[in-house]
């Protein structure tokens, strides 16, 4: 003969606030205490767990070099000092007077210049180093010192390079927009699922990249010197990413009121 199995039974407990803990023992008599059984708590009254949503967000972003550096190059040698820093001094007057004519400020350009005895000569050469924001500009302005000066100036390679801060700008903007793809996202789960998207909880940068901008294999066995202005910009480009984690609050829809 096979026993009735007994339905399972459930026990509510609920812990006794510490604030509560004088009026219990004061209703307990005998030295007895009195247990911490009590009524549960109806399910409306019992406090809803926080709903999130969790999502990722990346961003990439790249700025060109700002800045652009050229020498210019003019020698002499001659059995005379004189002649030899006559000759440099009258193609240097040129190139400054050419520079502040295009309007280049002092502070971009600076001039070095260097005298010495070479066996039975006298040497004297002068470097023109200028500072470029504007690379139109720069193309120009070396255009035409070649073509005025020819072949009694060196005109270098642009030297392409960032301003001080322009990197760090760089990384905080990767991670903004990074933020601001992952709330996106967010926002549009939770639209989806009928729900309203509440504050963050936690914002949290994951990993953070940066690298030059990388030209082609067939154009990276060329030499530096063969490459065009626009080859040597890209190859010079700083690219930065971010990957962000965000725990975003999940809200009810707010149900509209009636107006009567």
């Amino acid at each position: 003969m096979s026993l009735q199995q007994t339905p399972p039974s459930r026990v509510f407990v609920e812990l006794v606030p510490w604030a509560d803990r004088g009026r219990e023992n004061s209703l307990a008599s005998g030295g007895e205490t009195l247990r911490s059984l009590r009524r549960p708590l109806p399910f409306a009254q019992a406090p809803d767990a926080t709903r999130e949503v969790h999502v990722s967000g990346t961003a990439e972003v790249s700025v060109s070099p700002d800045r652009a550096q050229v020498t210019a190059r003019v020698s002499s040698t001659k059995e005379v000092a004189a002649e030899a820093k006559k000759s440099v001094c009258r193609r240097l007057d040129y190139i400054t007077q050419s520079l502040q004519q295009q309007g280049l400020q002092a502070e971009n350009v600076t001039v070095t210049k260097d005298f010495r005895r070479v066996e039975n000569a006298y040497h004297m050469e002068a470097e023109v180093c200028i500072t470029f924001t504007e690379f139109g500009k720069m193309q120009n302005i070396c255009n035409f010192l070649v073509e005025k000066l020819d072949s009694s100036v060196v005109i270098s390679q642009p030297q392409f390079y960032h301003t001080p801060g322009a990197i760090e700008n760089l990384r905080r903007q990767a991670c903004l927009v990074a933020v601001e793809n992952a709330w996106r996202k967010a926002q549009e789960v939770c639209n989806l699922v009928g729900q309203t998207l509440g504050k963050p909880l936690l914002i949290k940068e994951e990993e953070t990249k940066e690298w030059e901008g990388q030209i082609d294999d067939h154009q990276s066995s060329r030499l530096l010197s063969s490459l065009t202005v626009q080859q040597k910009i890209k190859s010079a480009t700083i690219h930065a990413s971010s990957k962000v984690f965000i725990n975003f609050e999940v809200k009810g829809k707010e149900k509209k009121k009636k107006h009567l």
